[in-house]
This record gives structure tokens, sequence and C-alpha cells, in this order.
């Protein structure tokens, strides 16, 4: 008997082909496009593989007929790349969407935590006020309070310092100026000799505490705010006056130079320049050569500088003068708080204050630039 072929629907190319064949192996029916020659000799149940073709043979009626479909293992190949692609390229295109939307909910779930990171880098000597950021994660809110209470103890220490600081330097004034005056009053009264030089030694001494003590006040007050005006200030009126105090009792020592244009205005509070000025002048007369005069000036972006002659200082001493206590490598008495004072000043006021030695254009000397923050227009 001859096997029947199935009537195509129309001519294509089949990828899958069949035979149904008894258990002789004599073919039954056969689709279209089937090609005997590839399919096992005798039909058999489950999967095999040839060298071009996948092969899936299957029994029915007790084992008395035979299916096997063959298809060929390039096609395999093919629909498994495009069910891959099929799958990968929605997954190419919602992977930088997805980190996308990661990154931006991320981004917006830290933002209170940002904010507070940045609120806390804020916070200095100048400013130690609890820290109030809403909104942020329960996993944090603990550690901001006890942010919040470590600044709270670190500002009543810091309180407690400048109040001791300056109670101890104010109460001192009174006792002190009145022991110099009974010193200067024993001196003259003494006899020339050993007498008057012990008294002469002692008077030197309360002077040099005195001094420490004014420094001691100037400091707790840099040190406790009240540094910006509620008013831009004019900075060439308060510099010229405090220069003018500085040439009457210094002996004309100190050349300014004011700027070109009328007016230059900072946020500093006039106090806190004079006593600013006050430490860089008396430092620049202290320790610069007593033959050049010390120059000082204010350029129109409210650059203040002030320069002093005499020997470089080295660098390693120069890192360290703004730091208390330190005095640079001179025989001149002082206490070394005057540069900590005006850095102290410097950074209330958002300033930056930079030393140089040698000299801007010299090969030696000393030179303080204070770099205020310019405000450029004044509406009266």
């Amino acid at each position: 008997r001859e096997a029947q072929h199935v009537a195509t629907l129309k001519i294509h190319k089949e990828y899958l082909t069949y035979l149904v064949r008894d258990a002789k192996g004599e073919i039954l029916m056969q689709s279209h496009d089937a090609d005997p020659k590839i399919f096992n000799t005798q039909p058999s149940e489950g999967f095999s593989t040839t060298e071009k073709y996948r092969l899936y043979g299957a029994s029915a009626l007790r084992e008395t007929l035979f299916i096997d479909i063959a298809e060929p293992l390039d096609h395999r190949r093919e629909a498994a790349r495009e069910a891959l692609f099929a799958l990968l390229l929605p997954l190419l295109a919602l992977i930088p969407i997805s980190l996308l939307g990661v990154w931006l909910f991320v981004r917006i779930s830290l933002r209170s935590v940002l904010a507070y990171r940045r609120a806390v880098e804020a916070r200095g000597v100048g400013d130690l006020s609890p820290i109030k950021v809403a909104r942020l994660p329960a996993e944090i809110d603990p550690l901001a309070d006890a942010v919040n209470h470590l600044l709270e103890r670190l500002r009543k220490a810091l309180e407690a310092e400048r109040s001791f600081t300056a109670n101890s330097a104010h109460e001192l004034r009174t006792p002190l100026a009145a022991t110099l005056a009974q010193i200067q009053r024993l001196r003259h009264e003494a006899p020339e000799g050993p007498l008057r030089v012990r008294a002469a030694k002692i008077e030197n001494s309360l002077r040099e505490l005195a001094r420490l003590s004014e420094k001691l006040m100037q400091l707790a007050k840099a040190e406790g705010g009240g540094l910006l005006s509620e008013a831009p200030q004019d900075l060439i009126p308060l510099l010229a006056h405090g220069v003018d105090e500085w040439n009457h009792s210094g002996g004309q020592r100190i050349a300014l130079q004011l700027p070109s244009q009328a007016s230059v205005y900072s946020a500093i509070d006039p106090d806190a320049f004079g006593i600013l000025l006050r430490n860089l002048i008396e430092n620049a007369l202290k320790y610069g050569a007593a033959d050049q005069p010390v120059e000082v000036s204010l350029g129109d972006q409210a650059l203040l500088r002030v320069v002093n002659g005499g020997q470089a200082v080295p660098e390693p001493v120069l890192r360290r003068l703004t730091e208390r206590f330190v005095r640079g490598n001179s025989d001149a008495s002082g206490s070394g708080l005057g540069l900590a004072i005006a850095q102290t000043i410097v950074q209330g006021v958002g300033a930056s204050m930079t030393l140089a030695s040698p000299a801007t254009g010299r090969d030696q000397g000393f030179e303080v630039r204070v770099q205020f923050v310019l405000i450029p227009t004044v509406k009266e």
C-alpha cells in the first residue's frame, strides 16, 4: 500500500515534518515535505538527535502506530535566539529605566538626610545651635537627637570657658591697674640702685600681664559671637580712624593707602573690625623692622593688607602663627594671641586670612591679607 500525503493549504517550507508508520516501519502517512531518510529506520519512542535534526517519536493503539516528528537543528537554534532576543530587548530598555527610577527614589528619600549633613558641616565654634531638619528617616532620628545633645553640651562648655576667660580678665584689670600705679610710685620714690631696677622689672611684668588680660578679653569677644553688624559698614572710615589713632600714639610709622572708590561695604561689626585692625597693626609694629614703615591698604574688593619689613618668617613657623600662644622667632615681648584673635574674628565674619612671608613683591618682610565679604551696593 502506498503512503498517504496530507494535502497542503498552500506551498510553504515545513520546519516540522512527520511520518506515521506501523510497527514494521512501513509509512502510512507523511507530511508533504517529509524526507523519510532523515528518520530512524525503525520507529521508536522518545527524543533522539542526529547530525542535523532533532527527532521525537510516540506510539498509539498499543504500539501499532507510531508517529515520528523531525525538526532541523538550525531552526531550533534560530528559534532559541529569537526567543532570547524577545526577552532581552525589553529588559535592556527596562534596566536603565529601573536604575534611574531607583536612583530618583533614593535621592528623594535621602533629601532630608543630605540637608542634615549640610547642616552638620555648617556648624562650628560660632554656631552650635540645634540642628532642625524635617522628615528625617526613623533610623536617623535617634542619631540627630544625640548630635543635638552633644552640640548643647559643647555649647555650654564653650560658653563657660569664654565666660571664665572674660570675667577673669575683667576682674584682673582693676587690681592690675592699682598694683601698677603703686609700683610706678615706688620706682619714682626709690633711690638709684637695685631697688629701682627691681621695681622697673616688676612694672614691665605687670604691663605684660595687663596686655595679656586685654588680649584674653578680646579673644572672648571674638569667640562669643556678635561679630556681624545688622547693617553693612563702610570699611574706609573705620580703617582711616584706626590708623590715625595708631599714628598719633606710635610715631607716624603707618602708611595708609585707601581704595579709589568712595565706599567699601562689608558686614563686620565696627568693634570687631577695630579689634582685628588693632591686633594686625600691633603685630606688625612689634615684630617688623623698626626703621621701616608698616603699610596698610584696603582694595576696592574689600581686601585688607598689612605689610611690615624685617626678616622673612620660616615656613614651619608661618603655618602655626595663628595658633594661640605661638610666637615667631623674635626677642620682642608678646602673648602670642594677636594673630589667633584676628583669625577667630575673620572666621566669625565669613572672611579669609592669608599669611605670607616674604611679603608680596619683596624678598623679605611679612604680610597679612584679609579678604572680607564685599557687599556691592547699599541702598539708603
